[in-house]
């Protein structure tokens, strides 16, 4: 009888093991799966920001004709998103460089009154501040996708498995429009 039951045990040990690892690798390929689709999310939403931005830039040239510099760092930018690689750490380099040279169309706009009531000026505004809604919420799912995936690769026992087949920590999408003692104060309000 005792060699039966050490017959049944020793083979359920190593299958066990192997069911053990067979279960944390699919974890982590599903958690490497869900940051790389949240990633597309944000994407979505980032492309449509790359289609307002002409419409605005127009807009706006006609108002601001000599803030010359501003529209060719804007134009850039975007150049720059739509040149990028699908190297994902290189995409969200170049989306924060769009989103500082955003940041200081945005300022040119606010120094002419006239533009700010301009409709169609409005209309992309609009626009244009529901899409950055849409991708703040996005960059949310997206960094806690990441730090989900990151937590796995380093918690014990899947750090085992993570480093043996490769699966490596991976950056958070920050935002950088803004210096972040900026982001950091709150807005003074004075009536």
């Amino acid at each position: 009888m005792d060699n039966f039951i050490n017959l049944l045990i020793f083979p359920i040990g190593p299958i066990l093991i192997v069911v053990w690892g067979i279960v944390l690798f699919n974890k982590l390929v599903f958690l490497r799966q869900n940051r790389k689709n949240a990633f597309s999310d944000i994407d979505v939403q980032l492309k449509q920001r790359l289609d307002l931005v002409p419409s605005l830039v127009e807009t706006v040239k006609g108002y601001a004709a000599h803030e010359k510099t501003v529209f060719e760092n804007v134009t850039a930018a975007r150049a720059g998103v739509a040149s990028s690689s699908g190297n994902m750490d290189e995409r969200i380099k170049a989306e924060q460089k769009l989103g500082m040279a955003l940041a200081s169309l945005y300022a040119v706009a606010e120094n002419y009154p006239a533009l700010k009531a301009d409709q169609n000026f409005a209309q992309l505004m609009s626009e244009l501040s529901d899409i950055e809604n849409k991708i703040a919420a996005a960059r949310r799912f997206f960094n806690n996708a990441t730090s989900q995936y990151n937590t796995a690769t380093e918690q014990f026992p899947s750090v085992i498995l993570a480093k043996l087949f490769r699966f490596t920590p991976e950056e958070f999408y920050e935002d950088t429009s803004m210096p972040r003692e900026q982001l950091q104060t709150a807005p003074s309000v004075k009536f």
